[in-house]
């Protein structure tokens, strides 16, 4: 059973990425941070006497299933009631998230990069966000938890509800979609 600090630590520890990893999918900053403030208040409220080793699963679900949810009251919002929001110019919909803000400066020791340095690292740290964005929503999941949670293939599919085959093809896709991408922009990572 997980301690009430060993809970806090753990939320403390996944906020940051499951905020954005919420943004790619939702792209609106105040929806994300929502969802992510659901879901934590589900994990603590519904499974906070699990063992520490189950939160991460848990909580990836229980994450997952509350962006579904967004979409699911978003889609029928949408097909009763005219939103105003559609009228809204860019900038309103979360697109705005400012990468540098998220971006750690280099710990004491390294090297300061120059301001050219700096600023190309920007672009492409938003041309990949970008990209990330475009990716179909199954694959986008699929990648984030992958490559950004660092989850194995099996804690993935049993996180997203499918097969382990289907991961692996969700992922090979979304990596060769976002390498031509890439490289059509002349990023070579």
């Amino acid at each position: 059973m997980a301690t009430e600090q060993e809970l806090s630590d753990f939320l403390k520890s996944v906020d940051k990425r499951a905020f954005k990893r919420t943004l790619y999918h939702v792209r609106n900053e105040e929806s994300a941070l929502d969802i992510v403030q659901d879901s934590m208040l589900k994990l603590a409220e519904h499974y906070g006497d699990k063992p520490l080793a189950e939160l991460p699963m848990l909580f990836q679900r229980i994450l997952t299933n509350c962006t579904l949810d967004w979409f699911r009251r978003q889609k029928t919002r949408n097909a009763l009631f005219s939103s105003m929001s559609d009228f809204e110019g860019p900038g309103d919909d979360g697109q705005d998230f400012d990468f540098l803000e998220a971006y750690q400066s280099p710990a004491e020791g390294e090297l300061a990069q120059s301001a050219e340095d700096t600023v190309r690292r920007a672009q492409v740290l938003r041309d990949i966000e970008a990209e990330i964005q475009e990716l179909p929503a199954r694959q986008r999941e699929a990648f984030l938890m992958r490559y950004w949670e660092e989850m194995d293939v099996a804690e993935t599919a049993a996180a997203m509800g499918c097969s382990e085959g289907s991961v692996k093809t969700h992922c090979f896709r979304a990596v060769q979609t976002l390498s031509k991408a890439l490289k059509a922009k002349g990023i070579v990572l």
